[in-house]
């Protein structure tokens, strides 16, 4: 959430700021719910120190025996007038609340400005594509194959954009989980975490999911409660209303999840295999820090999200998105997309953002500082990676003419010394 005094000052920059993001909300009613709400505050203020005022009046009439009925008169209607004032202010800080809900993070000043996605800025491609000797197959045809995915029998149980793992499938899957939680906890790290699945709607509004992308999002309608879209929701949320000391700045912390998207709005698109299901496993990175540290936590967040994909020996490439492109909550974001030959493009796996203490407003997160001031810290947060996307890559890059799958060498230890799924004769 942008702070509603910053908006009243920098009113151009926060205009500016929705332009270039491609969001028409029109600011000024803002602005304008935000004048009366204050003048009903002022309005409210002024009786109760007139209330205070005759207060004293009447105590001192009784105390010289007097009569202080007028007065006594006086103070309730004045009483009357401010319960009055405090409901109509009352729905002007409902209406002024929900606005600031839905205006999205500044941009940083370094990321492209544009409304088209095509102006994402590449900022750096790694590995080789690989070549093959005959015409590779996408993931899907590869999985079912192999009998390693099921994605039929998925659609049986649940319906269609889900996946059932099978085998070698889940065990690869398993040790794709295993090895990024070892990686980011023994080499980068960070704290392990198995947080709930099932978050509150004010756990989940704090992150800035809700309201704007509450179409996208499962419910369980009777308790109000959200399976998550992301780890990123939990770890964040877990310390809503808190407040850390400085000197326990910064703290890491990652977490395996299932992830639960409706992809609401994305009909017709990525309809086949893994590239867009409903449910998904992710390895989630979130760092609570500093402010004056954020932006070198967000580089070296994302070196940890590549060294997982380099490990696995993929090929990828990196992008700053541009305003359009950004996350609702993120002030910066570098997307990672790793190369799916069968599909002759990049796969988005990983999303880094910086969301500067826009979340941290949200969730009153915070920390002490040795002067003894509270401030508001930075939230930052990093897929370590996302899986169904990960193992397409793998079943597709690692294919072999045979029909046959290699096992990325990192993996083989997790596999139980197993370097290759292959066809059942």
């Amino acid at each position: 959430m942008i702070d509603l005094k910053f908006i009243r000052e920098n009113t151009e920059l926060v205009k500016e700021s929705l332009r270039n993001r491609g969001n028409k909300l029109n600011l000024d009613e803002l602005l304008s719910l935000d004048e009366s709400r204050r003048k009903f505050i002022g309005q409210i203020e002024e009786l109760k120190r007139k209330r205070n005022a005759d207060s004293e009046k009447i105590a001192g009439l009784k105390k010289e025996k007097k009569d202080a009925s007028s007065f006594i008169e006086e103070m309730k209607k004045i009483g009357d007038e401010i319960k009055k004032l405090e409901a109509d202010l009352s729905g002007f800080e409902e209406k002024v609340n929900k606005t600031l809900l839905v205006i999205p993070n500044i941009p940083d000043a370094s990321i492209p400005v544009s409304l088209d996605p095509k102006d994402n800025k590449e900022v750096k491609v790694w590995g080789k594509k690989p070549k093959f000797s005959f015409t590779p197959r996408a993931h899907w045809d590869i999985g079912e194959s192999l009998d390693i995915l099921d994605f039929p029998r998925a659609s049986k149980i649940s319906g269609s954009h889900f996946a059932l793992y099978k085998g070698a499938g889940a065990k690869l899957e398993r040790a794709l989980i295993n090895f990024m939680l070892d990686l980011h906890i023994k080499k980068h790290g960070y704290k392990e975490i198995t947080p709930p699945i099932l978050v509150n709607r004010k756990c989940i509004t704090g992150t800035g999911q809700l309201p704007k992308y509450e179409e996208d999002m499962y419910k369980c309608e009777v308790d109000d409660f959200f399976p998550v879209p992301t780890a990123e929701v939990p770890l964040t949320g877990m310390h809503m209303d808190e407040t850390f000391e400085e000197k326990d700045l910064p703290v890491y912390y990652t977490a395996y999840t299932p992830c639960f998207r409706r992809e609401a709005g994305s009909y017709g698109k990525d309809t086949r295999g893994l590239l867009r299901v409903h449910q998904f496993d992710k390895v989630e990175m979130v760092k609570l820090v500093k402010p004056e540290t954020s932006d070198d936590e967000l580089e070296k967040m994302l070196k940890n999200a590549e060294e997982v994909i380099q490990l696995l020996g993929l090929p990828y490439r990196i992008l700053m998105l541009c305003t359009i492109e950004l996350g609702f909550s993120a002030r910066k974001c570098y997307d990672i997309e790793i190369w799916a030959p069968a599909q002759d493009r990049y796969l988005e796996s990983s999303s880094c953002s910086n969301c500067s203490d826009f979340q941290a407003r949200r969730l009153n997160l915070r920390y002490k500082k040795k002067d003894g001031k509270t401030e508001l810290l930075h939230t930052l947060n990093g897929s370590g990676i996302a899986l169904a996307r990960t193992f397409a890559a793998i079943l597709e890059n690692y294919q072999q003419k045979d029909g046959s799958v290699i096992i990325p060498k990192v993996l083989i230890p997790y596999m139980g010394g197993m370097k290759k799924i292959a066809p059942k004769k």
